[in-house]
């Protein structure tokens, strides 16, 4: 295979300037602005270029919003735009490429990462990850659902996915794979910890469409229904609705994800009597770990009981600067942690990019396109059409919460438009979708980046096992759940 100077494959930086090239050269859709259609060409290449790898990805999310920025006369901002009196092209462009450093979602991922960070300074990751392990170690499958049934548990009570994948679940989870001698950004990663991680990762999205208390964005979701649909959901409704799909991928997606992607330790009988072991000779609780598990609790109950007074961003920064006053770890520690810096890079620019689709007016033009031409269908069938262009409309956003505000209005609007289509049926129709749609990229939703930026999961399989998983969890809710649902 031809490779440049770099040593990089020479098709890994053609096929991303070819897609954003070849839809540039393409004629601008009718009823879309020009400078739109620009722009999607760029963000189309920075996909392309996420899933290729010609760079580090968080190097391709600063290319791409510095691309635009530099741009911004042609590709950001309207003529309308221009025209204004006073109208500043270049400090809205520098407004535009910093505002995803203001989102709340990218440093509570960040903060994750700090409290992964203290799990392994302090040890207790690791003597949780023994614990787990001499419990259910005999079998990578049972850690799989080990890993499924401590998402599912949370998620009856913590609203933010983000908080409770990035922020509670992965942190625990992270310490387990070197246990077994898988490491990161190594090819032995796919020992143990490319499996565990990544079905975590899957039960999270699931548990966050099964509970409308697993997801923040079901409650605005909700709301739309109630003042758009004039239908009124209660938690039992939600529950009833989401069980008879999302519980059979509860059930079977660690196993499906197990065929697929399989890890390379399967039985390990002897790893549980060592794990016994190991935490004898750890001893009991030491002074650090103690005080990082009551940071941790108080950070957790935090993002259950405490949203309505503090956002759950502060919540976890509150908690790292305690781990700092009580010494868990050093500023130089977090200084020196290049895996939050570089997922805090990464989320932000990717947000920034997905939000300038909307910005730019390419979400609506979308949305009234999607509106033209449905129609003509089985009831059934156009809520099921309905739902499908909802889930995969969502590679164009970075936040669960955009995308319910930007295009649940939008589609539950078009639907209700269509006679036949019972509006309260559909209305829960797209609010299930919420949750697993997050599986799809890397970006999708907060609860992802650390997953994907972990070093366990190659980005190109994260991108494959997004779509397989996707495509299982949205015929799932198809041709399981919308059938029974009465509303």
């Amino acid at each position: 295979m031809s490779k440049d100077k770099a040593g990089v494959a020479v098709w890994r930086i053609v096929l991303p300037l070819a897609v954003a090239g070849g839809l540039v050269l393409l004629p601008v859709p009718a009823g879309l602005a020009p400078h739109a259609w620009y722009y999607f060409a760029i963000f189309a290449g920075v996909v392309a270029a996420l899933v290729a790898e010609p760079l580090p990805n968080p190097a391709v999310g600063l290319i791409g919003i510095t691309t635009v920025a530099v741009l911004g006369r042609y590709v950001l901002q309207s003529p309308a735009d221009l025209a204004k009196p006073g109208f500043n092209p270049t400090s809205d462009a520098v407004n535009w490429a910093l505002s995803g450093f203001a989102s709340n979602t990218v440093w509570l991922v960040g903060a994750a990462f700090m409290f992964a960070m203290g799990y392994e300074k302090t040890g207790l990751g690791r003597r949780i990850a023994l614990l787990l392990v001499r419990a259910l170690g005999k079998s990578t499958l049972m850690l799989g659902y080990a890993a499924t049934a401590a998402e599912t548990l949370l998620a009856t009570c913590t609203p933010s996915n983000t908080a409770r994948g990035a922020g509670t679940i992965f942190p625990v989870l992270n310490s387990l794979p070197p246990i077994y001698g898988s490491r990161p950004h190594d090819p032995s990663s796919r020992k143990i910890g490319a499996y565990v991680l990544y079905t975590a990762f899957a039960a999270n999205t699931i548990t966050s469409s099964l509970f409308v208390t697993g997801c923040a964005p079901n409650f605005l979701a909700l709301n739309f229904a109630r003042t758009i649909a004039k239908v009124n959901v209660t938690w039992w409704d939600w529950f009833a609705a989401a069980a008879p799909f999302a519980l059979p991928l509860l059930v079977v997606m660690p196993l499906v994800i197990y065929l697929i992607y399989p890890p390379e330790i399967r039985h390990s009988p002897e790893v549980p009597e060592w794990a016994g072991r190991e935490l004898v000779a750890m001893g009991k609780l030491s002074r650090k770990e103690l005080i990082l598990a009551l940071l941790v609790v108080g950070a957790v109950l935090l993002w259950i009981f405490g949203d309505t007074w503090m956002d759950g961003a502060i919540a976890a920064f509150a908690a790292v600067s305690l781990m700092l006053v009580f010494g868990v770890f050093s500023w130089r520690d977090m200084a020196r942690n290049d895996s939050a810096w570089t997922t805090i890079i990464l989320l932000a620019t990717l947000v920034t990019m997905a939000g300038g689709l909307g910005r730019v007016g390419f979400i609506k033009w979308f949305a009234d396109f999607v509106a033209r031409h449905v129609g003509g269908f089985d009831p059934t069938l156009m809520i099921m059409l309905l739902v499908t262009i909802y889930f995969v409309s969502h590679y164009m956003f970075a936040s669960l919460t955009a995308h319910t505000s930007a295009m649940f209005p939008v589609m539950l609007g078009v639907g209700m438009g269509i006679e036949g289509i019972p509006a309260g049926k559909l209305a829960l129709a797209l609010a299930l979708t919420t949750g697993i749609m997050g599986v799809i990229s890397p970006y999708a939703t907060g609860a992802a980046l650390p997953y994907y930026n972990s070093g366990y999961i190659r980005p190109a399989a994260f991108w494959g096992l997004g779509a397989i998983v996707g495509a299982i969890s949205l015929a799932a809710l198809l041709l399981i759940g919308i059938p029974l649902l009465h509303i």
